[in-house]
């Protein structure tokens, strides 16, 4: 299979069950997919951040983005993206899925004007893509999460400069 056979775009209204069974397939559980959902009925939820993967007309990946702020001293505060749940369908692992959806994230922020990302995850799968530990940059987050599980990339040179605390929305402080 090649990567050119999958096709990233922005969610439509239509793809939310099928968003859902993705990532109720991937984690085995319902707490992302309910994450998902909680973020979608929040006010600065945004369809064009919240991306699936399609091969052959299935929805089979889905990653989303979310703004949020990096709180830096004196009360300043920057606009970056935080990347996740990231999820692609069991049986359509190692195909390139996944990739394809970091690299559309990674693209869609760099579209934005967006300096900076941030993910908490697999720290080994992310630095395939260019991301660092967040420390470089005396970045943490919010989430209950071991510091070496989030990593960050600048999208523009100096945006992490200062570091901060990337301050994640209540519906994953409640999960992570």
């Amino acid at each position: 299979m090649k990567t050119q056979d999958i096709i990233v775009r922005p969610e439509t209204p239509g793809d939310v069950k099928a968003i859902d069974v993705v990532n109720l397939s991937a984690f085995e559980g319902e707490a992302e997919a309910q994450l998902v959902g909680t973020m979608r009925q929040l006010p600065g939820f945004s369809p064009d951040l919240s991306l699936v993967a399609e091969l052959h007309g299935r929805i089979v990946g889905h990653v989303l983005l979310t703004r949020v702020p990096l709180q830096q001293e004196g009360g300043r505060a920057v606009r970056i993206l935080a990347l996740g749940p990231m999820s692609v369908v069991p049986s359509q692992s190692h195909r390139g899925i996944g990739s394809a959806l970091i690299q559309a994230a990674i693209e869609r922020a760099r579209a934005l004007g967006l300096g900076a990302i941030v993910v908490a995850g697999h720290p080994e799968y992310y630095r395939r893509f260019g991301f660092e530990p967040a420390a470089k940059w005396a970045v943490r987050t919010n989430l209950r999460v071991p510091e070496d599980a989030i990593t960050a990339m600048e999208l523009e040179a100096g945006a992490l400069g200062g570091g901060g605390r990337a301050v994640y929305p209540d519906p994953f402080t409640r999960i992570f």
